[in-house]
């Protein structure tokens, strides 16, 4: 678990494919000393297990789950990436509940300054536009942000510039693929609606609706 509060930006190093997967080795200057084999790093908002590390790197195999979910398909040697250690108990819970899971691969649609800060539009797909509220939470490569406005799945943003200066979003242009994780409360609150029927092989959770809601008397 995370709390999309940037820790470090990483650089990955090599990229390894085995057997189909990918073996990935990250360069960063995270304080390594307290992790341990089995641990998890939040990388570009994609949760890794630690397989092997030493004092500025860790090596993690990627699933073809994971690789075909996110951006990682189109990771390259030398690319900045958004470093993030499994936060603690005692941990300042400064972000939101992150769970390194990639919900999605989303577009930069817009990108320009807004005085001080910079301004980013940022277009999900469709399908994850109902787990989406102004004002709520979203993560995008592993940076926790605030969803200013909404227009449809056109998420609108504002980096300060601590947060530009902190993380790989100094990247970020027209036309750039990113990571995207919807808040998991919203995830299951939708299961919960749907009651018994979230049994049903046939009626996944995108079944609901509009119309289950009023049908199941939450409206009126």
């Amino acid at each position: 678990m995370f709390t999309g509060i940037i820790e470090n930006v990483g650089k990955v190093q090599a990229m390894q494919n085995i057997g189909g997967d990918i073996r990935l080795n990250i360069h960063t200057d995270l304080d390594m000393s307290d992790v341990k084999l089995g641990d998890s790093i939040a990388t570009n908002g994609i949760c890794l297990t630690v397989i092997e590390f030493g004092q500025n790197y860790y090596v993690a195999d990627v699933s073809r789950e994971t690789i075909q979910r996110s951006t990682l398909q189109h990771w390259q040697v030398g690319q900045a990436v958004n470093v993030e250690k499994a936060m603690l108990p005692t941990t300042r819970f400064g972000g939101h509940i992150v769970s390194g899971h990639v919900d999605a691969v989303a577009e930069i649609t817009l990108v320009r300054h807004d005085a001080r800060s910079l301004y980013f539009e940022v277009t999900c797909p469709h399908d994850l536009a109902r787990y989406l509220a102004e004002k709520g939470s979203i993560t995008v490569d592993g940076i926790s942000l605030t969803i200013n406005h909404l227009r449809g799945s056109i998420v609108s943003l504002n980096l300060i510039p601590h947060t530009a200066q902190h993380t790989n979003i100094g990247t970020w242009v027209v036309g750039r693929k990113v990571n995207i994780e919807v808040d998991i409360l919203a995830r299951y609150i939708e299961r919960l609606l749907l009651g018994d029927k979230a049994a049903q092989v046939d009626n996944p959770s995108s079944k609901l609706d509009m119309s289950f809601l009023a049908e199941n008397g939450f409206l009126k």
